[in-house]
């Protein structure tokens, strides 16, 4: 039952999710604890050095933590994150972020999120979440 509600709540949240659609995001792949999206780095979202900024894939890494911290069906958000770049995005790469639950504790739980470029790792992200009250779907749709 795990990944089947894992895909429910992602395509309840998908459905309200217009940053990551806007950005050009696409949600390939959710499990419980688990997600994986995709970007395509685009013309607009090239800095001053030619490279992706590093604000999108950010935004790519934690959209992946977002997907992975709900897909158990509680309310959860991002509590801390950072980021590492390890390697330049250029415009045409398309970016893949998967995350993947670490540990979690009470209401808390710690995701790691790699986003690379086909093997080529771009950023590491780390975000800790925290649960608070609610679902993403009512129950009566979780039977």
């Amino acid at each position: 039952m795990g990944d089947e509600l894992a895909a429910r709540v992602a395509a309840a949240m998908w459905a309200e999710d217009t940053a990551s659609a806007g950005l050009g995001m696409r949600l390939v792949d959710v499990g419980e604890g688990t997600a994986r999206l995709e970007m395509p780095v685009r013309e607009d979202m090239v800095n001053g050095h030619g490279i992706a900024h590093g604000g999108f894939v950010f935004s790519l890494a934690d959209s992946a933590f977002a997907f992975a911290c709900n897909s158990r069906n509680q309310v959860t958000v991002a509590q801390a994150c950072d980021i590492v770049f390890v390697a330049p995005a250029r415009r045409g790469d398309l970016l893949v972020a998967e995350a993947r639950e670490r540990t979690a504790f009470g209401r808390n739980a710690i995701y790691d999120v790699t986003v690379r470029r086909g093997d080529d790792v771009i950023a590491e992200f780390r975000g800790r979440s925290r649960q608070l009250s609610g679902t993403i779907i009512a129950s009566e749709e979780e039977s």
